[in-house]
C-alpha cells in the first residue's frame, strides 16, 4: 500500500489551531499499516469493531482511520507543522 494523494480535509479544525489532511491510498488500509504506526503515539486500534477503528495521538498530531478504507487523516497542530513532513518520511518507509 502506498499514499497516492493529500487533500485538506473537509472538516474544520483551524479556529482551534490545528489543521488536517486526508491522506489516499492505493489500496485499502490493513492491519499491518495500522500496526506499522504504533511508533508514532500513543495508539489506539479497536480491532473487534465491524470497521476497525484506529488513532495515534501525540502532543502535536493525531493520525486516525477506518481499516478497509482507502483514506485515513492527520491533523497537526498549526504552530508544529514540520511534524506532518516527519510523519510523511516515516510513512514513506513503510
Amino acid at each position: 500500500m502506498r499514499i497516492t494523494g493529500k487533500m485538506e480535509s473537509r472538516e474544520k479544525c483551524a479556529e482551534s489551531g490545528w489543521f488536517a489532511w486526508d491522506y489516499l491510498t492505493d489500496d485499502a488500509i490493513d492491519r499491518d499499516f495500522i500496526l506499522s504506526l504504533r511508533p508514532l503515539g500513543g495508539f489506539v486500534y479497536l480491532d473487534m469493531l465491524k470497521e476497525p477503528f484506529f488513532k495515534i495521538e501525540s502532543d502535536y498530531y493525531m493520525i486516525k482511520g477506518i481499516q478497509g478504507r482507502n483514506y485515513f487523516r492527520i491533523a497537526v497542530h498549526g504552530k508544529h507543522e514540520e511534524k506532518l513532513r516527519e510523519i510523511e518520511e516515516y510513512l514513506e518507509q513503510y
